[in-house]
Order: C-alpha cells, then sequence, then structure tokens
C-alpha cells in the first residue's frame, strides 16, 4: 500500500468549494519530463491542492487522473507516464498536505472520505463527466473508494500496487519478511519488537527489505528529465508527519489510522470488469494478496510486471506504460461501441 521510501526517501463527505487557479506555461521540455498545459490550485475542504494537467479537457480520448501514494507521498512518481498524453488528457495532483499542495497539517483533514472528497472537487474544477481513475498503493484504495462513490463519473478505476486492507498488507509484508536471509528477517522481527536494537542496527535490514520488495537494485538510475523535475515540481516532497499519523513508523506495523482499514466490501459496488489490478512479480502487494481482491470483483483483470516490485513504474517504466494504455484504450473502445449500439 503505502509508498514510504524508508522514511528518508519518496515514497463524513462535507460541501466543498473548488476554486482554481490557471496558469498556462511555456514550452521548456529541456528541464521537465513533460511542461504542463495548464496549473491549478484547487479549493478543497482543508486547504488548496496542486493539479496539472497535459493536454485540453474535452479533447481526445478519456482523460485519467493519477492518484499517489502515501498517505504523504507526491505525484512525481507518475511523471514518467506524461507520455500518455499524447492520445488523453493526463492529470497529476498533489494531495493535500503533500507535493505542492498547501500544508494545513490538520488532523482532521486525514480521513479517506476527505481525500476521495479531493478527487471529486478536482474533477468539477476541471470539467471533466468521466474519467480514468490509476491509485497506486495508497492510492489505489482511494480510486477503489471513488470508483464506489461516483461509479457515473468512472470510466474505469486502476488499482496497483494494491493497498485495499490493513490486516491483508500486514499478513503479506511478514510473509515477505521469512523470503528474506534469516539474519536479516531475525534483526527486522527484532527491530519491530519491544526492545528493539538502535537504527544503526535497523536500518540496514529494513533496506535489505525495501531492495527486495520496493525499489530492486537493478532499477535504472533517474534521467537528468527526471532529476529536473523533482527539482522544480517536488514542492515540499514527502510529508512524513501524514504517513506516521495515519500509517506509522514501518511498513512491518500499523499504529496510525488506517490500522483497521479494509474497503475489500466496496468490491461488490462496482463493476468489475472496469477494474484493473496491477502488481509488481516482487511487490509488497503480494500477487496472492491481490490474486483474492480479484476473486471478489467478478469481470476485474490482473496484470503483473515481469521483474518489478512496489516500485515498478519506475523500474519498468515501458511495461508500465504499456499496460495502463492498453487498458484505457480498451474500455475506451467498449465504451464506444455501446454508445453507437444505442
Amino acid at each position: 500500500m503505502i509508498s514510504k521510501p524508508l522514511l528518508a526517501a519518496a515514497l463524513a463527505l462535507l460541501p466543498i468549494t473548488a476554486q482554481a487557479q490557471t496558469a498556462t506555461l511555456p514550452t521548456d521540455p529541456a528541464t521537465d519530463w513533460s511542461v504542463a498545459t495548464s496549473e491549478h490550485r484547487v479549493a478543497v475542504e482543508g486547504g488548496k491542492v496542486w493539479v496539472r494537467v497535459n493536454g485540453t479537457i474535452g479533447k481526445g480520448a478519456t482523460p485519467v487522473i493519477m492518484i499517489h501514494g502515501g498517505p504523504g507521498g507526491t505525484h512525481v512518481n507518475f511523471g514518467g507516464l506524461l507520455s500518455l498524453a499524447d492520445t488523453r488528457p493526463v492529470i497529476l495532483y498533489d494531495q493535500l498536505d503533500s507535493g505542492m499542495s498547501d500544508r494545513p497539517e490538520n488532523p482532521a483533514n486525514w480521513l479517506p472520505e476527505r481525500f476521495v472528497a479531493e478527487l471529486e472537487a478536482i474533477r468539477k474544477e476541471l470539467g471533466v463527466e468521466r474519467w480514468h481513475v490509476i491509485g497506486h498503493s495508497w492510492g489505489s484504495a482511494l480510486a477503489l473508494e471513488y470508483a464506489a462513490a461516483y461509479p457515473e463519473h468512472t470510466a474505469s478505476a486502476v488499482l496497483s500496487g494494491t493497498f485495499l486492507s490493513t490486516s491483508h498488507w500486514i499478513t503479506g509484508t511478514n510473509l515477505l519478511i521469512r523470503e528474506l536471509p534469516d539474519d536479516v528477517a531475525a534483526t527486522i522481527r527484532a527491530c519491530e519488537g519491544r526492545n528493539s536494537p538502535e537504527p544503526a542496527v535497523c536500518e540496514p535490514a529494513t533496506a535489505a527489505f525495501y531492495a527486495a520488495y520496493n525499489g530492486r537494485p537493478d532499477r535504472p538510475a533517474p534521467s537528468p528529465e527526471a532529476i529536473a523535475y523533482r527539482a522544480r515540481y517536488g514542492g515540499k516532497g514527502f510529508n512524513e508527519t501524514v504517513y506516521l499519523a495515519m500509517w506509522g513508523p514501518t511498513e512491518f506495523r500499523a499504529s496510525g489510522s488506517l490500522a483497521t482499514y479494509d474497503a475489500t466490501a466496496l468490491l461488490h459496488r462496482v463493476d468489475g470488469s472496469r477494474i484493473l489490478y496491477v502488481v509488481g512479480q516482487y511487490d509488497e502487494a503480494r500477487i496472492d494478496t491481490v490474486q483474492d481482491f480479484v476473486a471478489l470483483t467478478p469481470g476485474a483483470e490482473l496484470a503483473v510486471v515481469p521483474g518489478g516490485s512496489h516500485a515498478f513504474i519506475a523500474e519498468r517504466p515501458e511495461v508500465s506504460e504499456a499496460i495502463y494504455r492498453d487498458w484505457m484504450a480498451r474500455i475506451d473502445q467498449r465504451s464506444d461501441s455501446r454508445e453507437s449500439a444505442e
């Protein structure tokens, strides 16, 4: 679920007034992955969130919005997917309290339903009738919650690096610990105990877990464009305060407000034929766990990114883009065929 990159790395629906300030930016492809067509600051409950759009709403295929992980993460891990804007508008944003968005740091805002309402505020402000919602990690839970709450506005929902249930996630990560070398696994267990060793002992073991399941050593180095993008659009970056409050100190134990979170009951409320699960071969979101979710979503599809971990979008960018591109094109074609038949 939680895209927490080792804590050091970048990893009641209430009325909302949505107001945006739009700026058309000059083209400068040398310094960015892809310069935005427009940027917006959209008023949501609790503050304003930063939104960027590539393409023109109302032109091209059905738009897509990408929902980052965390909680407390940022949109930047989706930057390499802006190439999808050659056929459809691509919308990226930072959730309240992270990245380029406002940081009121009010715990009252850190509720799943408020994050879902945040998405709806963005949709209304941009004038999107229907869109694809692609969520990664924590974002996949928000994508499912949004699809269940607003089916009329959801063309499809992609649940990638899938987190839908804390108990499933914790069970999965603890099973993955068993697959590590015995000494590493023993150290992690000790570090999760009451009398934890010093950080100098725990950090290398946790790093070994991440190297296996969330950022594999063979991942490509960041491109100059990616580095320039982070420098320009990273904002205040990952918000550790939100992560700790909603999740907890490690991937292996949830002590925050999401400790009892479980969205699996929503799976019967969505159209399974419009749900795609995507995981990496070595993902923290274990394939067998996600297969259980697929079984609860009749008609849903599952894609596995070969050689990818939880960070598969960065590790296997071409495969990831192809999966998302093909999925949305097929859904759009199906919708067009239905409309023609009517």
